[in-house]
């Protein structure tokens, strides 16, 4: 496996807002590839975010700058954030409509799009926008992938962590299926160091329901706050980032393809340079199966209109 990153390795980031701009400032400092253009309808705001991330770049070796949409769309990793900012109360799912047609818009404008290129989404909601990506972009499936639940299975594992007394690395526990109010937290086979994570004695009693709504809830909360979420998922990207560009093949939950359940779910796979390298489907009991597969219905009906 490859430990250091590809020469000239080159990420495009759609969007420059919040979101954005924050997924470029994590993979600036920490040097996830060489170079990163950045594009944004709004010319004037892309501009000001390139000046201000190259004034950071001096603890980095990547360089910045404004990139057309045809320079991304050559880029060998591309991130969508470009999108509807979800509104205080407002389903993921309500964004459907709105981000459609700017992922369209996107997409078109990046053609004829690298044929080694792997396509990120960030925008919500995910699974979605993901299915949309792998019809519209032109590109293999296993090179197109949403954020996914990654973000949520993090806040899982920090919520047992806290009650555990152990590194969040330490709990091997996932939240699949979809990012957002269906999301499904698998209890049934999580565990810490092989143990299983309820039959800890800290654990005994514990309200997995309200654990649960604590998690799939929280970005709402940071919505109502402060307007958006951006330090979290900008994170993720630059991990996903460094996954691919070290060829990690690190087992991660996004959103892709499932062929089990016929929708694009959020599963863990392994990521590496070349996408999607395989699914790893986690045991799981009866209820969160029929939880997965009610997020798989609902996310195919909602797919079948486009």
């Amino acid at each position: 496996m490859s430990q250091t990153r590809r020469d000239g390795s080159q990420m495009a980031i759609i969007g420059a807002g919040s979101v954005g701009s924050g997924v470029a400032f994590a993979c600036l400092m920490r040097s996830v590839v060489s170079e990163l253009l950045i594009n944004d309808f709004n010319t004037k705001v892309c501009e000001g975010q390139v000046l201000d991330l190259q004034d950071a770049a001096f603890v980095s070796s990547t360089k910045v700058r404004v990139g057309t949409p045809k320079e991304c769309g050559q880029a060998d990793i591309i991130v969508i954030t470009a999108g509807a900012r979800q509104r205080p109360g407002e389903s993921r799912d309500e964004l459907v409509q709105r981000n459609q047609d700017i992922l369209k818009s996107v997409l078109d404008g990046m053609q004829p799009i690298k044929s080694t290129a792997i396509l990120m989404l960030v925008a919500n909601p995910v699974n979605v926008l993901t299915c949309m990506a792998q019809k519209m972009s032109g590109l293999p499936p296993h090179q197109v992938i949403g954020t996914g639940t990654y973000l949520d299975s993090i806040r899982f594992r920090v919520a047992m962590k806290e009650r555990l007394r152990v590194s969040e690395s330490s709990v091997h526990a996932y939240v699949v299926g979809d990012h957002g109010d269906k999301q499904v937290a698998v209890w049934s086979s999580a565990n810490v160091g092989g143990k299983p994570l309820l039959s800890f004695e800290e654990l005994q009693g514990l309200n997995q329901d309200d654990v649960a709504h604590q998690v799939a809830h929280k970005a709402y909360g940071i919505i109502d706050l402060k307007g958006a979420t951006s330090f979290g998922i900008a994170a993720v990207v630059s991990e996903l980032a460094l996954c691919i560009t070290l060829n990690k093949l690190s087992v991660i939950p996004l959103s892709v393809y499932c062929p089990r359940f016929d929708a694009c779910l959020s599963f863990p796979v392994s990521l590496g340079t070349n996408g999607v390298e395989r699914i790893v489907y986690p045991e799981m009991n009866e209820k969160e199966l029929a939880l997965v597969q009610a997020s798989a219905e609902a996310t195919r009906k909602v797919c079948s209109n486009f």
